[in-house]
């Protein structure tokens, strides 16, 4: 992904579209690495798809409407509107070809060698046609609304990303007739992989949906022939327009705006590769959409309905091996976790340490009768969570509960509405931020009675209070009594829920107000450290770092001999390794079994207790300016060796991790002639978290020995 001009030391900046990009073909390297259990790889396969579905629906939405709105500015990076949706287009465009070659040629031969089979109805044997037939009959055919398409039916309203077919008809009886033209939803709540279950059938053997349908689509249509159908999906623009300023209802508004991403403007058509040239323009026309923005596709239409496929298949040596995360000895047995704390502080990094003590300390919470208040940031959560219900529970008990629900947070904004109306009806107050800021900060605060005196308790994240992807990402979560901090979870929080015009804070940096500022100052501290002489150095692990102020910074840093290693997942606009520009930067990406999204700040000359910092802020301009964030110092020396430990495991990655070069492409990091072997972050945070679980399990043994002979 080629984003820098050779003999142009005028570009400072990678372009944020096209880095991430970049970052997506990295994800479907993993699907095409070997060095992972095959059904992981198709997760991953899944992810790239998911990926490129969103970064459709918001990035190239946004940049379509910017087109067509005339507007010539350009970003950091200098390339044009125009010039970089048509760039944008073409790299997208391969991706989608990539990933629909690496599933037909690598990963569906794979399969096959594993008797994991995908089959088409033409290849089925006469026991299986029978069975699918009765399927198709018994399970999908009621649940399928045919929709003419003529005069007097207008062309139907396709809903964003779902599954439909186009289909052209003759009449059986007018042989010379108009050839007809419907369209065939495909709701969602049918299962996209069809397992065959027929008496024959021996491996496990699956065929997409679009494929059942295409063959039996006649059914539909009595009296009527098809002379082709072809699925295809539409994806639009998800963006919400709610101004808040405007509204009275947040909530309220925010469900008429999720019910009109339905139907906002379509940005791309995925469709057949075989379809007839006519009907394609006849669709494209429809839709008010140009070829360009035609992806046809060779095989099934949408990939990501592949992440059901492990799930499906019992073959646990196709996948990653499963490992029980460390539960540290104070949260063992569900231990009072509030005793725990008022003795020290405790870090968790998931999901090498289970999140069950954050799961454990909000019902610990709810069912305490010296428990007066709790209140908790959601930003995302997950189905049936029970975070939520121990939240609902408490209200319930009377305590006083506030939820304070992030309704934009994007892809996730009908499940929080939903939680929202849900926490509402039993008592729960539920509040939704201030204006024009997304509240993206992991926080809770519970308030306890002890000794006629209130004693307040805190946890902080760096990621979200979802169990479910605490099994998958990797995020810090701190637990803590110290009044520094709580006293500043409650000043946020009463500037959350009420009027606050300029908060303090004692410990945490929070966004808008103080996070920004106080990077800059820090990323300068070491910069004049450097030019003094002394030892400098910068470590930073986000997601994200598109921030410019803070680019140029790290540039002016790395000019005067600051030593920075960024390790950033995702977008990055900083362009390393230029000399007299960013000679002194290194920019690693890791990408493996779990999803890098913990953030952590390290700099080495700030004043004790403010080296190290963790929390929930990308380096990005939303999350400096546009959210609510709160980032927070870790303090006790062995946390931060501990944290320091697993930053430097994750610079010395060579199985997972790449190296972002001069022109915006990646490298994988070459290992050391003298090593013995790869070395992985992930694997080796697995491995520690086995040998303390194993350890603990030994520990409690020999004590149990030693009291019995007692």
């Amino acid at each position: 992904m080629n984003q820098v001009k050779k003999n142009s030391p005028q570009v400072k900046y990678f372009n944020r579209e096209l880095s991430w990009l970049a970052f997506n073909n990295r994800v479907l390297d993993q699907a095409l690495s070997d060095r992972y259990p095959l059904l992981e790889r198709i997760r991953f396969l899944s992810f790239v798809c998911s990926n490129l579905d969103q970064f459709y629906e918001i990035r190239v939405a946004g940049l379509m409407q910017k087109v067509d709105g005339g507007s010539t500015r350009s970003g950091m990076d200098g390339i044009p509107p125009t010039q970089l949706l048509a760039e944008i287009k073409k790299q997208a465009g391969k991706m989608a070809n990539d990933k629909q070659d690496c599933w037909n040629n690598v990963l569906k031969p794979a399969l096959k060698e594993q008797k994991i089979l995908f089959k088409k109805v033409e290849g089925l044997s006469k026991d299986e046609f029978t069975w699918l037939r009765n399927y198709f009959r018994r399970e999908i055919f009621p649940v399928l609304t045919p929709l003419a398409v003529d005069p007097t039916h207008p062309f139907p309203l396709i809903l964003n990303k779902s599954l439909n077919l186009i289909v052209a008809l003759k009449n059986q009886r007018k042989k010379k007739a108009k050839t007809l033209t419907a369209i065939v939803p495909v709701p969602r709540i049918l299962p996209r992989l069809v397992k065959l279950q027929s008496k024959s059938t021996q491996s496990d053997t699956f065929l997409f949906l679009s494929d059942v349908v295409r063959h039996f689509v006649d059914d539909l249509f009595p009296g009527h022939v098809a002379t082709g159908a072809w699925a295809f999906r539409i994806t639009r623009n998800s963006h919400l327009y709610v101004d808040e300023e405007e509204v009275e209802n947040l909530l309220q508004s925010i469900e008429e705006e999720l019910h009109n991403l339905r139907k906002g403007a379509a940005v791309r058509l995925e469709i057949d590769k075989g379809v007839d040239d006519q009907v394609l323009q006849y669709l494209l026309n429809a839709i008010h959409l140009s070829e360009e923005d035609v992806i046809r596709v060779d095989g099934p239409i949408n990939l990501y309905r592949l992440m059901s496929l492990p799930d499906e298949v019992d073959r646990p040596d196709l996948k990653f091996p499963c490992f029980d995360a460390y539960v540290p000895k104070e949260f063992k047995d569900g231990g009072k976790i509030f005793d725990v704390l008022k003795k020290k502080d405790i870090l968790l990094h998931h999901p090498y340490d289970s999140f069950s003590p954050v799961v454990d300390l909000l019902r610990q919470a709810a069912s305490d009768p010296d428990v007066f208040a709790i209140k908790l940031t959601i930003y995302r959560t997950n189905g049936n969570s029970p975070i939520v219900r121990a939240l609902m529970d408490a209200a319930r008990d009377g305590k006083q509960v506030t939820a304070l629900v992030e309704l934009k947070a994007r892809f996730d904004e009908e499940a929080n509405v939903q939680w929202a109306h849900k926490m509402e009806e039993v008592g729960v107050h539920v509040v939704y931020g201030l204006p024009g800021l997304k509240t993206h900060s992991k926080c809770c605060l519970i308030v306890r009675r002890e000794n006629s005196k209130l004693k307040s308790y805190a946890h902080l994240g760096t990621g979200n209070y979802n169990p479910s992807t605490a099994k998958t990402y990797t995020d810090y979560s701190l637990f803590t009594s110290n009044q520094c901090y709580t006293s500043d979870l409650a000043n946020l929080f009463n500037t959350l829920t009420g009027y606050s015009r300029t908060p303090r804070f004692k410990k945490l940096l929070i966004a808008p107000y103080t996070l920004h500022d106080q990077t800059l100052k820090f990323i300068n501290n070491e910069k004049e450290a450097a030019n003094k002489g002394m030892p400098a150095r910068i470590i930073i692990k986000v997601n994200s770092l598109i921030d410019k102020p803070t680019i140029d910074a790290l540039y002016q840093a790395s000019q005067s001999g600051v030593k920075v290693d960024l390790i950033v997942r995702g977008i990055c606009g900083l362009i390393p390794g230029v000399r007299g520009l960013s000679e002194n930067i290194k920019v690693h990406s890791i990408l493996g079994r779990f999803l890098e999204h913990s953030r952590v700040f390290y700099f080495h000359n700030a004043t004790p207790g403010r080296k190290l910092y963790v929390g929930s802020a990308d380096w990005m301009p939303r999350n400096f300016l546009r959210r609510v964030e709160a980032v927070f110092p870790i303090e006790d020396p062995e946390q931060i060796k501990s944290v320091l430990k697993d930053l430097e495991y994750s610079i010395m990655d060579n199985e997972g991790a790449s190296v972002l070069k001069r022109d915006g492409t990646y490298a994988k990091v070459k290992m050391h002639p003298r090593a013995k072997k790869t070395f992985s972050v992930q694997q080796i945070l697995v491995e520690d978290s086995e040998r303390k679980s194993i350890n603990l399990v030994n520990k409690n043994s020999a004590t149990a020995s030693r009291k019995t002979k007692d």
